[in-house]
């Protein structure tokens, strides 16, 4: 027999199990960052699962690298490997599959990964994505599309008080040519700019030949945070021509949102640069009250494809879905999505009408479950409280006529008869089809 006690945690460290209720909500939630997508004009696509590690290598850095999941292939003997990013596995799709057709491309994706984290970090190795990708434009108005997108969505979600933090990667790239600094150097300063310890940078620059004006220029950097009056500051110390030519192409892209009427959600921070290493320019991330971590990120990354025989510019961005449901799963909306309308309850002999009506209550849009056990009415209302069902609709209930079928509200077991035609023609007046909450 086996034992039962050795599957109590049948998971490895990471991973988890979505239970109906919860999975309704990711459900709803991805369902809502679609609809927005596809009114922008995106079209799917949907990524394999496994790929060839040294096929997929080619589009990531070193960061992305060090979290894949590796495993041998039996088969062909080569290294497999699970993405922990589907925007590499996207641009591999353009560039060989799909480089004969006219560009732009936009193209948006819903799909989990993996990645290896620390195992005392308590993260989840398996994150849902949800974004888009954009190739085939190089231009301040394609960089405007992502972030315009991006604020649609979170508006489209209920959120308020939210803010998009822009950044540009060759800003700070371009600063960082002129000192010439030694590799940990590099990297000491790149972790001390993105967790914004200024005294730590300040001992670091002390350590490191450097010019006096390039210190400055890097001592600035995590400080340059706000509205547009950092651009105006980041314009008096700068002096490399790659990190003027990211202030005017942030400028840019900043005019263009505010065609858009999005000002009022956006901040500049020339200091963030903790974007993936395939970045190449603008990049942003998005965040919400009362979550500490951006619920999406993106940015530009003109090389990637290349990597692949097919250079083209391409721009994108994802949410990360389960950071969203921790932000929403209380939000009535959300809620409601966890619900169903119908549970049929016959007490009459014959089932055929029973069947009959729940075919016809789903063709008007309404979920409807026949509850097949033999059971009294109170049984039925305790299941469907457990279930998420909002309404039972009694046939055959004594209190009723032959053309009507009684309704109990679960939430209160009110109950009312009602018309089956009226019912099977309209449906309820207060009860509104599940629609695209399931969709």
């Amino acid at each position: 027999m086996n034992d039962l006690s050795s599957i109590e945690a049948p998971l490895p460290k990471g991973v988890n199990d979505f239970l109906p209720e919860t999975a309704d909500q990711i459900t709803y939630i991805a369902s809502r960052i679609h609809r927005v997508f596809q009114l922008w004009g995106f079209r799917r696509i949907i990524t394999p699962l496994l790929e060839y590690e040294d096929v997929l290598a080619l589009a990531m850095g070193e960061e992305l690298r060090s979290k894949t999941f590796r495993f041998e292939d039996r088969q062909s003997g080569r290294l497999l490997a699970i993405p922990p990013d589907i925007t590499p596995q996207v641009a591999r799709i353009v560039a060989t599959r799909m480089k004969g057709l006219p560009l732009p491309h936009r193209i948006y994706y819903n799909g989990k990964v993996l990645r290896q984290t620390e195992s005392a970090s308590g993260k989840s190795r398996e994150i849902f994505q949800s974004g888009v990708e954009l190739f085939g434009l190089d231009s301040p108005e394609a960089d405007a599309e992502m972030v315009a997108m991006a604020v649609e969505v979170l508006q489209e979600l209920g959120f308020e008080g939210f803010k998009i933090d822009l950044g540009q990667v060759d800003f700070y790239r371009g600063i960082l040519e002129e000192a010439d600094l030694s590799a940990n150097g590099a990297r000491r300063l790149r972790e001390a700019i993105a967790k914004k310890e200024v005294s730590a940078l300040s001992a670091i620059l002390e350590g490191e030949r450097i010019p006096d004006r390039v210190k400055e220029e890097i001592a600035l950097l995590p400080r340059l945070f706000g509205g547009p009056e950092v651009l105006t500051a980041a314009a008096k110390v700068q002096s490399s021509d790659r990190a003027k030519r990211a202030l005017d192409n942030l400028r840019q892209v900043i005019s263009i949102l505010e065609i858009h009427g999005l000002s009022q959600h956006l901040t500049i921070d020339l200091g963030e640069i903790r974007g993936l290493d395939y970045h190449s320019g603008i990049t942003f991330e998005g965040f919400v009250p009362g979550v500490g971590e951006a619920v999406c990120s993106g940015g530009r990354y003109d090389e990637l494809t290349a990597n692949y025989g097919f250079p083209c510019p391409a721009t994108g961005f994802a949410f990360n879905i389960m950071t969203l449901l921790g932000a929403l799963s209380q939000r009535p909306e959300v809620q409601a999505s966890r619900s169903r309308d119908f549970l049929i309850f016959n007490q009459k002999e014959d089932r055929r009408e029973a069947l009959e009506v729940a075919a016809q209550l789903r063709k008007l849009g309404y979920t409807c479950a026949r509850d097949i056990i033999k059971r009294d009415l109170d049984s039925s209302l305790a299941y469907a409280r457990t279930m998420n069902i909002r309404t039972i609709l009694v046939i055959g209930a004594a209190e009723c006529a032959e053309d009507e079928a009684y309704l109990v509200r679960v939430s209160d077991r009110a109950g009312r008869a009602i018309k089956k035609e009226l019912l099977l023609e309209k449906g309820l007046p207060n009860l509104e089809p599940e629609g695209e909450n399931h969709g």
